[in-house]
């Protein structure tokens, strides 16, 4: 059994400039040799003990610095709040400041405003506005937004003291023990709004009119197309009566071979446009052999051959006036043929 040791620990001041080293003192028997493990423990436990307090004095100088306020003492349920972080520092330290990941409860995070570094007089003053908003139902709510500094390999997380702001109510508080609920308040005045383009129904509602349109098309295409083409044919018609019924009655008035090659130049242009032909650059025989030697034809283009190529003037105009009858009577029946 070993004998009964005495430890006498003495702890001395402690050194700063040495690192806060402490100076033990120990007596003991020559018999405690065991002791020297808990001595070594004390003196551990003990020199931690005295570094702490050092530590935390070298840090509370900088968490002075570092300082977080509300804008506004009250707020409403979903009314923005701004909270203001300020952080005064040395130059040459890297500060961070929160994002919009940072803790934000009990708000919710809506943007920040951030300022540029200012520097004078050997101090930096970093500094940020978080847009903030809460739907918390908590008379007193709390933020403290911690910044991290950078020292070399070490991370250093600074919190300022937690500011506090408290909610406007909008109603008054439900008394005590009451168990109805309060009263709602009534507001039937109608509110302005604003009439929005309905860009869905509108995107549905021209598809399906493009849809049937291209439908009908497909459907009813040969009878349109043929509808088209009758329009076309009486159109084109109507104008060549009314054209060669001008020519005719200048030729009447001015006794001119020059209103009969127009008035010819019409009628074969006319055809040549109905029968989708080049009857228009076909001679008079030609013409004749084309629509199989019709009689009307053949005796309308020799008179008015004689007045154009002939100069033969000496023609009566009752002849002329015939072949200009004989040549509007076969461009309707040629209408008519093709149209039908």
């Amino acid at each position: 059994m070993w004998a009964s040791s005495v430890i006498v620990i003495s702890k001395a001041a402690v050194d700063k400039g040495r690192g806060g080293m402490l100076r033990c003192r120990l007596a003991a028997s020559r018999d405690a040799k065991q002791s020297f493990a808990a001595l070594g423990i004390t003196c551990f436990l003990l020199a931690v003990l005295g570094a702490a307090p050092a530590g935390l004095q070298a840090q509370a100088p900088v968490a002075d610095r570092l300082q977080g306020r509300f804008l506004k003492q009250r707020v409403r349920v979903g009314e923005p709040l701004d909270y203001e972080l300020r952080f005064e520092h040395a130059p040459e330290l890297e500060v961070i400041f929160p994002d919009s990941l940072a803790p934000f409860a009990p708000f919710e995070y809506a943007g920040k405003t951030f300022f540029p570094t200012q520097t004078r007089n050997g101090r930096s003053l970093d500094r940020a506005i978080y847009h903030l908003r809460t739907f918390r139902l908590d008379s007193v709510q709390r933020l403290a937004l911690p910044v991290t500094v950078l020292q070399g390999f070490d991370t250093l997380r600074l919190a300022p003291a937690a500011v506090a702001v408290r909610l406007r109510r909008t109603t008054p508080p439900v008394p005590f023990g009451a168990t109805a609920p309060p009263a709602l308040r009534q507001n039937l005045a109608l509110r302005p709004v604003e009439p929005l383009f309905n860009y869905p129904y509108w995107l549905a509602g021209t598809t399906l009119l493009i849809t049937l349109l291209a439908g009908s098309a497909t459907l009813f295409r040969k009878r349109l197309r043929r509808r088209y083409q009758t329009y076309k044919l009486r159109k084109n018609h109507v104008y060549f009566l009314a054209q060669f019924a001008r020519h005719a009655e200048r030729f009447e008035l001015s006794r001119s071979a020059a209103n009969v090659e127009r008035a010819v130049a019409l009628w074969k242009n006319y055809l040549a446009g109905l029968e989708n032909s080049a009857l228009n650059s076909y001679t008079t025989s030609e013409i004749v052999a084309y629509f199989e030697n019709d009689s009307d034809v053949r005796r309308a283009l020799r008179t008015t051959d004689k007045v154009i190529y002939g100069n033969l003037l000496s023609e009566e105009a009752t002849e002329v006036d015939r072949a200009f009858q004989r040549l509007r009577g076969f461009a309707e029946r040629r209408y008519i043929a093709v149209r039908e």
